[in-house]
Parts: structure tokens; C-alpha cells; sequence
């Protein structure tokens, strides 16, 4: 296995004492026609609430390289995740730990290969994993959330 082939998580604990109350937009934001805008808006969302639903078994990750772009994660977005739902259910995104890493993969069981777990990248450069008895591996948790990281266009000179 090649050396930080699977290092693709910068890891971070939870800390939901903080209350951050945000302004909330409660007619929505339209990416179509235009509609009336408010003009102040008196809800309030606390995204502590909203995206972590079991605090004491929640944390994030800050992902680093891109095996899984396709499904649209990419480096710098943070994923929320959570040791509750563990064991993962076939399909789950994951941070599991291989080797002496933290990696971000779909976990697979499949049944017509004994059972065997397989990591399953969602980039073609990276190739499925077989976890085997030899490995030193655990699923982590359960990943619940992407925070995405949008950077503003550049604009271009003329």
C-alpha cells in the first residue's frame, strides 16, 4: 500500500456550547425567476441545531485530496460526522481508520465475497480497498453532513 494513500481527513471535535444564532431566510432563496425580497428577516437558525443531531458521538473532518469527487466532495468542504450510527449501513459515506489513517469512502459489504468489506473511492484515479483480517482498520462513523467550501470566481482581466 502506498505510504498516505488513505490520509484524507484532518479531524476536529464538536463543540456545540457555543450557540451561533444566524439569520434565516424563511421564503427561501430562489435560483430561478426572481421574487420579492424581505426586507429584514425575524427567524433565526442555530446550525448546531440543524446539523448535529447527537453532539456527544459528532465531529468533523476537514477532507484533503479528492477520491471522492464524485460524489461531490472535494478538498477543504468539512464533512459532519456521526459514531452513533455505527455499524454503517451498505452505501454509507465513511471515515474509517486504515493503517494508521483517517479516509473518507463508501463502505461496501458484499455478500458474494464472503461478506468482505471494500472502501469504495468515487474517483476512477483510486482504486476499491478489500479490507482483510491482516488490517489494522475500524469504521469511525458515519458521515451526516457536507459543509462545502465555495470560493468567489476570479475575474478575469481584459
Amino acid at each position: 500500500m502506498e505510504k498516505n494513500i488513505f490520509r484524507q481527513l484532518e479531524l476536529y471535535k464538536c463543540d456545540t456550547e457555543k450557540h451561533l444564532v444566524l439569520p434565516l431566510a424563511e421564503e427561501g432563496i430562489h435560483a430561478g425567476f426572481l421574487s420579492t425580497a424581505q426586507d429584514y428577516m425575524e427567524l433565526s437558525i442555530d446550525l448546531n441545531e440543524e446539523l448535529i443531531k447527537n453532539p456527544a458521538s459528532t465531529f468533523f473532518g476537514r477532507v484533503i485530496g479528492d477520491c471522492m469527487e464524485g460524489e461531490q466532495v472535494c478538498e477543504g468542504d468539512i464533512v459532519i460526522v456521526d459514531k452513533s450510527l455505527l455499524p454503517p449501513v451498505n452505501g454509507d459515506m465513511c471515515v474509517c481508520y486504515l493503517e494508521g489513517e483517517f479516509t473518507l469512502r463508501i463502505v461496501e459489504r458484499r455478500e458474494n465475497d464472503n461478506n468482505a468489506i471494500w472502501l469504495m473511492p468515487s474517483n476512477d484515479k483510486y482504486e476499491p480497498f478489500r479490507v482483510t483480517a491482516e488490517n489494522d482498520f475500524i469504521v469511525w462513523g458515519v458521515v451526516t453532513g457536507i459543509i462545502k467550501q465555495r470560493g468567489r470566481k476570479q475575474k478575469s482581466k481584459r
